[in-house]
């Protein structure tokens, strides 16, 4: 792929500033996601900040080398729940969040020192491209059905069916979605220099215009089926970012042996499945930047600026952290692949956690409007993992069964819950994968 910007590129200051915006509208809806599905309290603010504050220590470890940005991961939701379930507090239950963070972080820092030890080649031969291709495809196909909940997000399902019903609703924000996908491909494709590198932008801003129009209207005529746009959170903005470590102080007295050991089992096996996605995302970014990241800054730097950063984003916002696949499909899109760009939304996002308006502006933006902007994101990383396979000779039944595997299990959803651990769907296909092409791997060629 030619990158307009490469990684050591520096865009002019205005356009950098643009560029940044454009990465922070990407990992936004996920980002403050999570706090929201948690509950308990957990600031969106806060999150925003443990982003952006987790991202500058991942580029300071990886000597700025690696143009991706780090958000609230969804991996840890489960823990999180467990965490806060085996309470006997709120406050408790914050300082079990930065408990199973420093956890799933130590974990990190111990694998880095594997590898710096052992060294990398052991992965390339552990996931060859015909096992990291198909399973960065299922990165992106995985959360195709979040970008069509998003679109649909007001029309009913029918499970029996299996089918969405529209209603007036439903085609209200369906349009809006539809207006953003076009708009971010028509951008992207017929655009001029500039244009072609912020298409999410401007595929975002005409969706958005039209939800207002249709909003306003339904505003002015009683007609709720138009309501697109909530505009009544902006009478419940919180002014300040709440930092998770805050509140995690005043449970530090009523902390018992039996809940640290209740956080560490709900953290710790999660961290080795997020060890596998961190590959899999870092071997998709460098297909895209044409460069060998696990070699250069090396697989052990990415994994200490990954661990400690998640460490960092959770005792401000109370989630952990992880390289987020919007990003990456960001920097596959618009071609820009300049590390400045991401030092800047990393600062854009921590200033922009104190100005409430401004993230309160930015959580009004639509679900359908997000849901557009992210089918074209998630389908990159999909077909960015396709490519990976194009070396590979599939004629050879070896390959097929090992790609077949992974993408059948990885779009089929298998997913396990073991406990209080839940293998994700990535990584149970990333696991098999490993197992069948072990399995086939000293069978001769056909």
């Amino acid at each position: 792929m030619k990158l307009v910007y490469n990684v050591n590129d520096k865009p002019k200051f205005g356009q950098m500033l643009i560029f940044a915006f454009q990465q922070l509208l990407a990992i936004l809806a996920a980002t403050i996601a999570v706090p929201s599905i948690i509950g308990n309290g957990m600031s969106q603010s806060a999150a925003l900040f443990g982003a952006g504050a987790g991202t500058i220590i991942y580029l300071l470890f990886t000597k700025f080398r690696s143009p991706v940005f780090l958000g609230s991961s969804f991996a840890f939701i489960g823990s999180m729940f467990a965490a806060f379930g085996g309470a006997a507090s709120a406050e408790l239950g914050y300082l079990g969040i930065l408990l199973g963070a420093v956890f799933a972080g130590l974990i990190y820092v111990i694998i880095a020192l594997v590898v710096k030890i052992a060294g990398v080649n052991w992965i390339s031969k552990l996931m060859p491209a015909v096992v990291i291709g198909p399973t960065v495809a299922i990165i992106g196909l995985s959360l195709a059905g979040n970008a069509v909940g998003d679109v649909l997000k007001y029309a009913a399902y029918d499970t029996a069916n299996s089918a969405y019903v529209m209603n007036t609703h439903a085609w209200v924000g369906f349009i809006c979605a539809v207006v953003t996908v076009l708009f971010v491909i028509i951008s992207s494709v017929y655009g001029k220099k500039f244009t072609k590198l912020i298409p999410f932008i401007i595929g975002i801003l005409a969706g958005y215009v039209v939800a207002a129009i249709f909003t306003l209207v339904g505003m002015k005529t009683g007609n709720d089926a138009l309501l697109v746009i909530d505009f009544g959170i902006f009478e419940n903005m919180q002014w300040y970012p709440d930092f998770a470590f805050l509140k995690a102080f005043k449970g530090i007295e009523s902390i018992t042996f039996e809940y640290i050991a209740t956080v560490a089992v709900a953290y710790i096996p999660v961290a080795f499945v997020v060890f596998a996605e961190h590959i899999a995302d870092h071997k998709n970014l460098s297909s895209i930047i044409e460069k060998d990241l696990l070699k250069d800054p090396g697989l052990h730097r990415t994994l200490l600026g990954d661990g400690i950063g998640s460490i960092v984003g959770a005792f401000f916002g109370g989630c952990p952290n992880t390289t987020y696949g919007e990003s990456v499909g960001c920097v596959a899109i618009t071609k820009n692949a300049s590390v400045v760009t991401i030092l800047a939304t990393a600062i854009i996002a921590i200033i922009a956690s104190f100005i409430a308006p401004f993230v309160t502006f930015l959580a009004t933006i639509p679900a359908p409007v997000m849901g557009g902007v992210c089918i074209t994101l998630y389908g990159f990383i999909a077909v960015s993992g396709l490519k990976m396979l194009q070396g590979v000779d599939l004629n050879n039944n070896k390959n097929l069964f090992v790609a077949s595997v992974i993408l059948i299990t990885g779009i089929g959803g298998m997913s396990l819950q073991l406990g209080q651990v839940k293998i994700t769907t990535i990584a149970c296909a990333l696991i098999l994968g490993i197992l069948v092409n072990l399995l086939v791997s000293k069978a001769k060629d056909q």
